[in-house]
């Protein structure tokens, strides 16, 4: 195998090794945080702090391994150095933003990292070396886009990540955070089946 196609195996490990597994933990201490709420069963008070700590790492995590798709889309489509600085700098400055959310607490910066962060993602998602089925969501294929539903899915979590403060004190957030998780869970196995697919047609193109 050449480095390259060493390097498409970046993003899938980093999912299958962290994420995924982050992912079970997240929803296990969510499910305990709401017990706590509700007085259902009693809970340690760190629960509902470990929950957010790892809906963060989650966050984070998961940014990062769409960065290394995408910069391994750019290696594969040979770049000049020209060409590909300042789309690195822009991958910089989305892993900074959501480095950011770890640690802003006015509620205008955090919407800003989140949303600078999902554009610069946006905006390196729709270069021309990235393989995406369809820009159109008319068209079916669009709706089988990997690349689409992980920008769908990095938007959700940087919304949670995000709106944490407000999450602990308003009703209406927790609603719809609980929500978007189940939206979160589907895009995430909806994920892993389009992922393979499109593994096992990079293999054969390659």
């Amino acid at each position: 195998m050449t480095a390259i196609q060493w390097g498409a195996l970046l993003h899938p490990v980093l999912m299958i090794l962290f994420v995924y597994p982050v992912v079970g933990a997240t929803i296990r201490l969510g499910i305990l945080v709401r017990e706590k709420r509700l007085g259902i069963t009693q809970q340690p008070d760190l629960v509902p702090i470990e929950h957010a700590d790892h809906g963060r790492w989650l966050t984070t995590g998961t940014v990062l391994a769409v960065l290394l798709a995408l910069l391994w889309s750019f290696a594969k489509a040979g770049l000049t150095p020209a060409q590909g600085l300042p789309l690195l700098a822009v991958a910089a400055g989305c892993l900074g933003s959501v480095l950011a959310l770890w640690r802003v607490r006015r509620a205008g910066l955090r919407a800003a990292f989140a949303l600078l962060a999902w554009l610069a993602l946006l905006a390196l998602g729709l270069q021309p070396s990235v393989w995406r089925l369809s820009d159109n969501p008319l068209d079916p294929a669009f709706w089988q886009s990997h690349f689409w539903a992980g920008w769908l899915l990095c938007g959700l979590l940087l919304l949670s990540t995000a709106a944490r403060p407000e999450l602990q004190r308003s009703l209406p957030w927790r609603r719809l955070h609980m929500a978007s998780g189940l939206l979160m869970a589907l895009l995430l196995a909806v994920q892993a089946i389009s992922g393979c697919r499109d593994l096992f047609q990079i293999a054969l193109h390659s």
